[in-house]
Formats: C-alpha cells, sequence, structure tokens
C-alpha cells in the first residue's frame, strides 16, 4: 500500500511543503530512503523501525521504500522521522490516511518513541498556513514557536504514541493555547548612556545613526569609549514590530538557537563576532550554506570591534549584503538567499598602537604604518558607510565628576519621534522603514537642497575623490539629522554635519603630523568645510 505524509523541508529560511512517500510491498524485509537525503536523514530509518517497535506496533516483514519528493531538494535533519513513522503506519494498515491530510508533521523520534525537539518549527507553521492545512502536529517543546502563526492548529506531541491517539480519535490531544506564549527580554537597563563621561558628539552620532537605520564606524585610542557606547546602542533603537520579530525569529529558529521556553525574539539582534571569525562565519556558508553572523543581526546591530584586524577577504564579502539587505548563497546542490538588514557599527584604532595624534602616549608607528593599518579597511568596505567618526580621549575631569550625560530613554525618545515621521513618510512604500533603505529614486523627492548646498556637496565629493554613491549616502544623513530636528527640510548646517560625517573614507588626516593633537586635526577640517558650505570659514553653531 502507499502513503503519503505532509512535512517540510529548509530552503534558506523557509519551509518548502515535501511529501513523503511510503511503499510497502513484499520482498526480503528492507527499509530504503530516497528523495536526496542527507545523512541524517538516512539514518532515520533505525530511529523510526526501534520507535514503532518500541511503541507496540507490530509490522509485517515486508520491503519498506521512503521517497522525498521533490527530489531536487537537500533534506537534511530529523524532523522527517515522525511523518515517515506515521507514513509506515498507514502503508501497513495500522492508521487511517484520512486525518493525515489536514496537517504537516515535524519531529525527531527517539529510539523508545519520544519526539524530541527540532529546528526550523517556524518556516514549518508558516508553510502549513500558506498551504491552507489544518494545523501542524510538532514536538512539545516547538509548539509555543509553532503557535506564534496565527489560524492553524498546532498540536504539541511528546510520544509517537500521542500522535497516533490523536490522529486515531482515541485520545484527541488539545491545541496549543496562544495566551500562554513567552517572548524574550532583554534587559538593556544596565546598558545607559548616561555612563559614559563626555563624548557628546559621539553619542549625538549614535542617536543619528539609530534614527535613520546608518552604519557606523568610530576611531579613536584605546579607552575613548567605542565599545562602551556601541553596546548602549540597543537602549535607544525602535522596537520591532511582530513582522520585523518573525522574520528574526525565523534565523535563529533555522538555526536553532531559540532558547527553551523562548518562543519569539522581540528585541533587536546585538552580535559582536571575533575579529577572527571567517568569512563563512560572517555572512554564511559552508557546506549546507548556513547562515551567519550578518544574518542573526537582521533587522539588529553588528558590531565589529577592532575592524582592521579582521582578515581583508572577510571584510570584503560584507559589500555586497551591506548593499542588497541579504546574502544569496550558492552551491553545487542548492541556492539560498538568507536577509541581513543590520546597522554595521564598527570600532577601530587610529593606528597599530593606538596612540597617534593623541596626548596618552608617543606613537612610534610612522605615518606610511598608519598608512597601511587603515588601508586594511577598503575605500569600497567605507563607502558603505554612513557614519566615520573619530573619537578623542576622555578628559580627566569627567573621572571626578559626579556629572552625568543624557540617559537612553531622552535618546531613545527623539529616535522615535524621528523613526515616525520617517514611517508617515514611506507609508506607502514596502520594506523601506528609514532613511538608509531609501532608493535612488526617492533622494530626488525626499532629499532635497539648494542649490547652494549642492554645488557644496558636489565640490566636496570632488574635492575628497568621494563616489556617487558616498553622495547618497550623505543625502540620507541629513534628511536623518532633518527628521531629528523636527524639520521638513534639509538645512545647509544639516548637510555640513552630514558632510562631516564622512571623515575617515577622505584620509586626508593621515597626513598631519604624528604628534598632532585631535583637536586642531579637527578644526582644520570644521574650518575647511564651512568656508564650502557658506564662503567665509564661519558662523555655524554645531561645528
Amino acid at each position: 500500500m502507499l502513503a503519503k505524509v505532509k512535512s517540510g523541508a529548509l530552503l534558506g529560511v523557509d519551509a518548502v511543503a515535501v511529501d513523503v512517500e511510503v511503499d510497502m510491498s513484499l520482498g526480503l524485509p528492507f527499509f530504503t530512503v530516497v528523495g536526496l537525503p542527507e545523512g541524517a536523514v538516512k539514518e532515520s530509518k533505525v530511529r523510526v523501525m526501534s520507535a514503532l517497535k518500541n511503541g507496540g506496533h507490530v509490522l509485517p516483514q515486508k520491503r519498506i521504500t521512503v521517497n522525498l519528493a521533490p527530489a531536487d531538494i537537500r533534506k537534511e535533519g530529523a524532523a522527517f522521522e515522525l511523518p515517515i513513522a506515521l507514513g509506515v503506519l498507514v502503508a501497513a494498515k495500522l492508521l487511517k490516511p484520512e486525518p493525515l491530510e489536514r496537517y504537516l508533521f515535524g519531529g525527531e523520534l527517539s529510539l523508545d518513541g519520544v519526539i524530541r525537539p527540532i529546528r526550523g518549527v517556524l518556516p514549518l507553521a508558516l508553510a502549513a498556513r500558506d498551504g491552507g492545512f489544518k494545523g501542524v502536529i510538532v514536538p512539545v517543546q516547538n509548539a509555543p514557536e509553532a503557535a506564534l502563526v496565527e489560524g492553524i492548529e498546532v498540536i504539541p506531541v511528546g510520544h509517537l504514541k500521542e500522535a497516533v491517539e490523536h490522529l486515531t480519535g482515541e485520545k484527541p490531544v488539545t491545541p496549543f493555547d496562544r495566551l500562554s506564549l513567552a517572548r524574550s527580554n532583554k534587559d538593556y537597563s544596565g546598558l545607559d548612556l548616561k555612563d559614559v563621561r563626555g563624548q557628546d558628539e559621539l553619542k549625538d552620532a549614535l542617536e543619528l545613526a539609530a534614527a535613520g537605520g546608518h552604519n557606523m564606524i568610530m576611531s579613536g585610542p584605546p579607552g575613548s569609549g567605542k565599545t562602551m557606547i556601541a553596546r548602549r546602542l540597543p537602549s535607544i533603537l525602535p522596537p520591532m514590530t511582530m513582522d520585523e520579530a518573525l522574520e528574526v525569529t525565523k534565523v535563529y529558529s533555522v538555526l536553532g538557537l531559540l532558547r527553551d521556553g523562548e518562543s519569539l525574539i522581540a528585541d533587536r539582534p546585538f552580535r559582536a563576532p571575533h575579529h577572527t571569525i571567517s568569512d563563512a562565519g560572517l555572512v554564511g556558508g559552508g557546506p549546507l550554506a548556513r547562515p551567519g553572523e550578518l544574518s542573526l543581526a537582521h533587522r539588529g546591530v553588528l558590531f565589529l570591534d577592532e575592524l582592521p584586524e579582521f582578515k581583508k577577504q572577510v571584510l570584503e564579502v560584507l559589500r555586497q549584503p551591506l548593499e542588497e539587505g541579504v546574502v544569496r548563497l550558492a552551491r553545487a546542490a542548492q541556492k539560498v538567499t538568507y536577509p541581513c538588514q543590520v546597522m554595521l557599527i564598527a570600532a577601530m584604532n587610529p593606528c597599530p598602537c593606538g596612540y597617534w595624534g593623541t596626548e596618552l602616549r608617543e606613537c612610534r608607528c610612522g605615518e606610511q604604518r598608519v598608512r597601511d593599518y587603515h588601508a586594511r579597511v577598503s575605500g569600497p568596505v567605507l563607502d558603505r558607510i554612513d557614519i566615520t567618526l573619530e573619537t578623542r580621549q576622555v578628559d580627566s575631569k569627567h573621572f571626578a565628576s559626579e556629572h552625568t550625560g543624557k540617559p537612553s530613554s531622552w535618546y531613545r525618545n527623539r529616535v522615535l519621534a524621528a523613526r515616525e515621521r520617517q514611517a508617515a513618510r514611506f507609508k506607502d512604500v514596502p520594506g523601506v522603514l528609514c532613511n538608509a533603505l531609501m532608493t535612488p529614486a526617492m533622494l530626488y523627492q525626499h532629499c532635497r537642497i539648494s542649490p547652494e548646498a549642492q554645488k557644496a556637496l558636489v565640490d566636496a565629493i570632488a574635492k575628497w575623490g568621494l563616489s556617487a554613491r558616498a553622495h547618497d549616502r550623505i543625502l540620507k544623513l541629513a534628511r536623518t539629522r532633518a527628521d531629528l530636528e523636527g524639520q521638513e527640510t534639509i538645512r545647509d548646517q544639516d548637510l555640513h554635519f552630514a558632510i562631516e560625517c564622512r571623515r575617515l573614507d577622505r584620509r586626508d588626516y593621515l597626513v598631519a603630523p604624528a604628534h598632532a593633537k585631535l583637536g586642531k586635526v579637527r578644526a582644520h577640517h570644521d574650518g575647511d568645510m564651512l568656508e564650502m558650505i557658506h564662503g567665509n570659514g564661519g558662523g555655524y553653531e554645531d561645528a
């Protein structure tokens, strides 16, 4: 007899419906699985037969063939064991096929019939909803995750016997109650910007990045607060919408990274991989094309500390994903796409020893060594960063002061107000949630500037050799600053601030002598830019 049971195979962060076909025919007892199964799927026949035997099911001594269709999609993991076992029972005429037609099944079997949790249940539940199924039958531990999808029934089972008794109607299992769903709740209350002494300019830049979803690089001596500030970025970011939370949870579900009792990742991710990471670990890849840290930071923050210490090839593979917001992986057996809409925040020292241009210690690196150090971060990578700023060493007066800066809540309120203006502006444009995601065509509509400011921008780009992409990113950043200030139009000072936020990729500050004070270098840049904007080198209050 031929039996058919529905399950799902993971393809990227989505699940594709799979027909589990089981045929039982005359011949020597033999169990085979076909349909492009991976190693764990081939081993499933041993666990399936042991679970059926230990569950009290007496099977006829016949040849069993299992086909997983479509055959051109790689099947991996142990999620097919529950549907295979049920298909064997239907083929042996120990279970009626009609109840199985209404559900998608997924679960790993132990030798005694206990159903273990699997990864990728959320994509499986979404496939069941989109496919018009009544619901899913999944392990008890995965039920909260599957219940995030509205409109389907979630049947949690802990043993093969429970699944059989539910399908036969002998002991129906109560569907999972969605009211009991647990949400992750990362506590950012201990990470507050008020704890960062000084660095007001850097905090303003961080606020600007959060308000528009912009990428940012900080360069400064050790101990100037770069890492401390970056780790407090989530405390001022707007909360995720339900759609964003589901996108993030799908990635973690596919990798099996959801914690026990956690069904939904409701807080924006913050990922900080070590600089020894490989390119496959960062953007994804490997033999099975798994998501990397870039996708794990989707809709959140990817923090790269000690940026020049990362391998050059690792940084270079970031270029296309940062531009497109997706990672495209191609392997001989499959092609997958993973989401990676992230805010990239990076930190670096001004030179190998960390003290170029400071008075903390004497820097002996030499100008050429400093240039070589900065050259580890290529121009095309810097071109995709909106904010590149230098940080100053913290003034000693801040250490003894009891005065603290503005709390994260103050910055967060301003960021939320700016994001609300952007949401209203882009309400009719799907996929565009903040200024950083604007397309070139949208710039002409939302980022208009005066002819004088446009000329100053063109002159600045020509002087420092910036690209057309840098031109667009400067306009987006100026638009965000205007949103923070509640302005409908972009002012000259907004444009000036945005141009100044491209300081590192101009690289002209490297010509300053090693003993130069950072303040003198900064003053040189500010005066130079003010002269281009206003024609007289003065009069801007935020410089």
